[in-house]
């Protein structure tokens, strides 16, 4: 297994990273918020899960071992695989999921792209020992950050991660606003912002 890579960032993209190590770039998949942790051009570290199926094998990157092992935890659970488990880290930390799980609230599960009624009740169930407790602060589940959709944060910072000014990143932001729903995926509204950066 390999635990974490050390290396330069060579490029950052909405949900990937490529990272040279030694002259080998290692491709990861990684949510928003990690992508925003890194600079192009920066040395990083990024802790990291491998994933092995019969036709391929990927590489996902993690901000912290605590992330890494939600993830992996989170597979555990009926019907959850590696792409479902980066997605519900995309749209919580480790201690918001864990929070949710512990309160079982649904609702905020559910907010996940692809994660029904069904699926959130499968997870609070199945991950109620698993998980453990919230390390930080309680963090409000069903408030998005400074009143805006739930994804608007993490898509600001990682668009600021990527290089864009923080003016850009308001801006692009504001322009899809209208176009997606509260509850949209994060990846998603990153590419949107994207092009329309890339319009602008």
């Amino acid at each position: 297994m390999i635990a974490f890579l050390r290396g330069t960032v060579v490029a950052a993209g909405p949900t990937t990273i490529v990272l040279d190590v030694h002259g080998v770039g290692y491709e990861l998949q990684c949510t928003p918020g990690t992508v925003a942790s890194v600079r192009p051009g920066a040395d990083a570290t990024l802790h990291t899960s491998l994933v092995v199926r019969e036709d391929s094998m990927t590489l996902f990157g993690f901000a912290d071992a605590d992330e890494r092992s939600v993830f992996e935890t989170l597979q555990s659970v009926t019907g959850v695989g590696p792409r479902l488990a980066q997605s519900l880290l995309a749209a919580h930390t480790p201690d918001s999921l864990r929070l949710a799980v512990a309160t079982e609230d649904v609702k905020a599960l559910t907010r996940v792209s692809g994660v029904g009624q069904k699926g959130a009740q499968r997870l609070v169930l199945e991950l109620k020992d698993k998980l453990g407790a919230p390390s930080g602060a309680p963090v409000d589940l069903t408030t998005p950050a400074a009143g805006g959709p739930v994804w608007a944060g993490q898509v600001h910072s990682a668009l600021v991660g990527l290089g864009w000014s923080t003016k850009e990143a308001e801006s692009a932001v504001a322009a899809v606003a209208d176009d997606v729903p509260p509850d949209a995926d994060v990846a998603t509204v990153l590419r949107l912002a994207l092009r329309s950066l890339d319009r602008a």
